[in-house]
């Protein structure tokens, strides 16, 4: 799976802030811009390659991803008409890079990472909507018949949800949309969404609604958008999340959940004590103390906390954390009853 970034828009509603760089730069938390928090959240899933369109500023943007030192290929395809074309051509410019399933988004979106995740588990083509959000006046809704998306659109009213344009798409449902995304192009017809394009082969090209109700998913068109929006994102990642490991090494299955769980606010992990592992293997290679600063020096890791027992009940009586993470490896077997 790639992920599909359209930033080749100009932000003319977000005035002094765009003049030297493009919106996605726009800070929207101490140290973490619109583009800085997709890229981590990204890579924290597990995605590997990006497809990102540019326009104006393209320097700037290509330089700034390049500072950010995150784990991931992007590939840059710059729209050299952005000022007169709408991202469908943008898209179009891109096409022979994007045969693939993908998650694709507009630049401007910020989202809560837990949604990321929901999109990706989706096993249909879906896209992210409100059914609690009041219903936009000038924005995207998406007309729902018999459980699919029929269309989208800023012009409809009946049948509709509030919807922001963060998109799974598998490989056969996407070669739909892009193929009319294709065909408009070749007729000259770039000034519109590309949405347009879909409507038109809506059909054929079966994706389903994702209600992420409350949850944060939101695009920043003007500056009381990003007020807003840096409100709740101020508020979201003051949340608190707990994980626990007993591990006497670090591999690539840890860093990734690290990453995961980073990606939902501030974490501490647990680190079982040497008791704790021999009570239900052998006793760990590595003393309790070696574990525990293996951990301390793991980007994302706020604290590390000791947990005495396989239980977690001890632990979260003291830090009631929003969140608890773990792999699935807990739905089963000797640990099912500790998840329960």
């Amino acid at each position: 799976m790639k992920a599909l970034i359209l930033n080749s828009g100009m932000g003319k509603r977000m005035g002094a802030l765009t003049k030297e760089h493009p919106k996605c730069m726009t800070e929207i938390a101490e140290n973490e811009t619109i583009l800085s928090r997709q890229l981590k959240i990204i890579s924290a899933y597990g995605i590997k390659e990006v497809v990102m369109t540019t326009g104006a500023f393209d320097k700037v943007l290509v330089d700034y991803c390049n500072s950010l030192g995150v784990p991931l290929d992007i590939t840059f395809v710059k729209n050299e008409d952005f000022a007169s074309t709408n991202y469908i051509y943008s898209i179009y410019l891109a096409r022979e890079h994007l045969h693939d399933d993908i998650v694709m988004m507009h630049g401007d979106l910020v989202y809560d990472a837990n949604v990321f995740g929901e999109v990706l588990k989706s096993d249909s083509s879906c896209m992210t909507v409100s059914s609690t959000l009041p219903l936009p006046e000038k924005d995207f809704k998406a007309v729902i018949n018999d459980g699919r998306i029929s269309a989208v659109g800023i012009e409809f009213f009946e049948n509709v949800l509030a919807a922001q344009p963060l998109y799974k798409l598998k490989k056969e449902d996407w070669e739909e949309w892009l193929k009319n995304i294709e065909r408009f192009c070749e007729s000259k017809n770039t000034s519109v969404y590309a949405e347009n394009a879909f409507n038109e082969v809506s059909d054929r090209c079966k994706i389903v609604p994702l209600d992420v109700r409350n949850a944060l998913c939101s695009e920043i068109d003007t500056q009381e958008d990003l007020a807003v929006i840096s409100a709740r994102l101020k508020e979201s990642m003051e949340k608190t999340v707990y994980m626990c490991v007993s591990a006497d090494m670090i591999h690539s299955g840890h860093i990734s959940i690290i990453k995961k769980a980073a990606a939902l606010g501030k974490l501490t992990v647990g680190v079982l004590s040497d008791e704790a592992v021999a009570s239900y293997k052998r006793f760990p290679l590595m003393p309790f103390e070696e574990r525990k600063a293996l951990f301390e020096n793991i980007s994302g890791v706020e604290a590390v906390v000791e947990q005495k027992t396989l239980s977690y009940k001890d632990v979260l009586s003291e830090l009631k954390p929003d969140y608890v993470v773990h792999g699935d490896d807990w739905k089963e077997g000797f640990q099912k009853p500790i998840r329960a």
